[in-house]
């Protein structure tokens, strides 16, 4: 179990009050009170107000998209933070792995980021196969080892430890989905290197957002990282 002073939690969320529940009460029974900052973007149903129920710090996203939302979560950080999860609203990643990425964060300070990798095993890449946002990530992921030099098997996996120290001053550019290409360009770029462990990928609780269109804003968010172009947020 890790304390609240070593811990924090960010999730962005939108209209997630079918899985923002079970999302944090599976944090809490992993972390001893947690500082969780939900990020609610708007939301029309109830999910800020059920966060909040369950003890978690709310902010009103007062731009849009899952970047822009990690980026004021990662504002509301307090400085002793020693580690950041990022974890999505939807119950599709359980938190039983948490400690687990924590540990090895806490034992190799060479690993500046740990992923829960989906589709690790026979029976999860047979589930997978045929979808078409597998064979996305698949192409995504090929693209940010080419173009990035970043060789991981789920790039785009939204469960994820990080050390606060890495994010100390980050500003992401990246308003959308493509926040986790640009997190993993940031974390090698300061010089730490990125594991992945095999996690349980579950079906989501609530309405799917992401879709294929997204695909090219994640491309093109590579492709820039990898030509030195700042694209999106300036401020």
């Amino acid at each position: 179990m890790y304390s609240e002073s070593a811990v924090s939690v960010v999730i962005a969320a939108i209209n997630e009050q079918a899985g923002i529940g079970p999302t944090l009460k599976e944090l809490h029974a992993v972390l001893v009170d947690p500082r969780i900052i939900v990020v609610d973007g708007n939301s029309v149903d109830k999910t800020a107000e059920i966060a909040e129920k369950m003890g978690a710090f709310v902010v009103q996203q007062m731009g849009k998209g899952k970047g822009d939302a990690l980026r004021e979560g990662i504002r509301q950080l307090d400085t002793s933070v020693r580690y950041v999860v990022f974890t999505d609203a939807d119950h599709t990643y359980p938190a039983k792995y948490v400690p687990q990425m924590i540990e090895i964060l806490e034992r190799n300070p060479k690993i500046g980021m740990v992923i829960g990798k989906r589709f690790y095993d026979e029976q999860s890449f047979a589930r997978s196969y045929t979808s078409p946002f597998y064979v996305g990530n698949r192409l995504l992921a090929t693209a940010q080892h080419v173009l990035n030099g970043i060789k991981l098997e789920d790039p785009l996996s939204g469960l994820r430890v990080v050390r606060h120290e890495i994010l100390k001053g980050w500003n992401p550019k990246s308003k959308g989905f493509d926040v986790e290409a640009e997190m993993n360009f940031h974390v090698e770029n300061k010089g730490y290197k990125i594991m992945e462990i095999p996690v349980e990928y579950r079906d989501r609780l609530g309405t799917k957002k992401l879709s294929l269109k997204h695909g090219f804003p994640i491309f093109m968010r590579i492709l820039m990282e990898s030509l030195n172009i700042e694209v999106g947020r300036r401020d």
